[in-house]
């Protein structure tokens, strides 16, 4: 019964599921791979499916973890465009080294709903009430969060960088 439910509710939300792969994919192949992948994942826990609500639920969860940790992957870099502030370091090597221990206190320090927040809001520019809206949440919960991810962020530097 449970392989039934699995199945039907993937076949229903297919076109939705490959829309959002592919809004976050690089390429739609990328997209097609993270469903089979998000599918593949799912079949072991198929016995555990009791309702087409909990296949949609897991469903979509998995796919967006699934994508996040691709585009984790990839160590996509964002560089300033505004001249003003563009200037040239000779210390590119310490840049590199900030940029990745910040990134190794993201991913060691913050709850995966942080993690995802912060990269929602500071990698891929949504708003709060976007975020909010996607995470079922109110604004300023999201806020909240926001702000708690940072501090943490911040606090965590400060106690490497004095180490």
């Amino acid at each position: 019964m449970s392989e039934e439910i699995l199945v039907s509710t993937f076949t229903a939300m297919r076109r939705k599921l490959l829309q959002l792969a592919t809004h976050y994919a690089a390429d739609s192949n990328e997209a097609d791979d993270a469903l089979q992948d998000t599918f593949c994942r799912l079949w072991p826990q198929r016995d555990r499916i009791e309702s087409n609500r909990e296949a949609e639920a897991l469903t979509v969860t998995t796919l967006r973890n699934l994508l996040i940790d691709k585009h984790r992957k990839r160590k996509i870099k964002t560089v300033s465009i505004n001249e003003e502030h563009d200037t040239y370091d000779d210390d590119d090597n310490s840049k590199e080294e900030l940029f990745n221990e910040v990134e190794e206190i993201i991913n060691k320090e913050l709850t995966p709903q942080q993690k995802d927040i912060l990269e929602s809001k500071e990698y891929r520019g949504e708003t709060l009430e976007a975020i909010a809206t996607r995470l079922n949440m109110q604004p300023t919960a999201v806020r909240m969060q926001l702000s708690r991810a940072r501090k943490k962020i911040r606090e965590c530097y400060r106690k490497r960088s004095t180490i």
